[in-house]
């Protein structure tokens, strides 16, 4: 097997199963019946958004934290953040009770045996398309997430739709080595860097670490593992040029791990 027909079988298995996907419908279905039961004509919209529906989530079984970002947006407003995230812990300590709740500052997260929700109260924008959610218990910040969520698509379609699974594998990379990246604005940078020269998977994946800057971070160990991406790249690139295929691919398991 080659480095590119191994990176383009890791990529193709950084998607959630059939299974995983009617598992996560069914939790979230039983969500949105107990929101509306708890909060009759309280609540505007609730949605999923993030990872999820951009399809760069990745299965538990490759980062243990991967989630469900579900957005709950309340009619009324004039209140704190924090107002908002005390009412959804109250509402998911009623119904999930043998569930482990906590806050995780801006959200409300429950974890179920097979999958966690991040619940973010939101606030519609008065005068403008977009939502405001927390940022942090007493202010709050707009956003919108369809703006990212197309503007990948666009990305990911002008890129030989390589960017998806670009970002799915680097991702993985970001979980293996304990988060040197917040996931999002990981994602996001991915998007945005230019892959002029890529004409596949293994170009493509090549071109994040080329591009990664080990003094974008401020702690030693995220450099440390950043560095240590950059010699396993230029690794693999020298033993494919001296014609040393299996070698190549043991190397770049240790980027991507089977």
């Amino acid at each position: 097997m080659s480095v590119l027909s191994y990176l383009q079988n890791r990529a193709s298995n950084a998607v959630l199963s059939s299974d995983e996907r009617s598992s996560i419908a069914t939790s979230t279905s039983t969500l949105q019946g107990k929101l509306l039961r708890h909060f009759p004509g309280e609540l505007s919209e609730h949605f999923r958004f993030g990872s999820f529906t951009r399809d760069t989530i990745l299965p538990r079984k490759m980062d243990e934290h991967s989630d469900i970002d579900y957005m709950i947006v309340f009619k009324e407003g004039g209140y704190t953040p924090q107002t908002y995230l005390d009412r959804l812990k109250r509402f998911v300590s009623t119904y999930y009770t043998t569930s482990e709740v906590y806050q995780s500052n801006p959200t409300i997260v429950l974890e179920l045996n097979h999958i966690k929700f991040e619940l973010v109260p939101a606030l519609k924008r008065q005068w403008s398309s977009g939502y405001q959610i927390p940022n942090g218990p007493g202010s709050w910040q707009d956003t919108d997430p369809n703006d990212f969520n197309q503007s990948l698509e666009n990305a990911n379609k002008n890129n030989s739709y390589l960017i998806k699974p670009t970002i799915r594998l680097a991702k993985f990379w970001n979980a293996e080595n304990g988060y040197v990246f917040d996931s999002f604005s990981f994602e996001r940078w991915i998007m945005n860097q230019s892959y002029w020269s890529s004409i596949n998977q293994r170009d493509y994946l090549f071109a994040v670490f080329d591009n990664l800057n080990l003094y974008s971070v401020n702690e030693q160990w995220r450099r440390d593992r950043i560095e240590r991406a950059k010699k396993i790249v230029a690794k693999v690139r020298e033993l494919e040029r001296d014609d040393m295929p299996h070698s190549a691919e043991a190397e770049i398991k240790k980027l991507i791990p089977n």
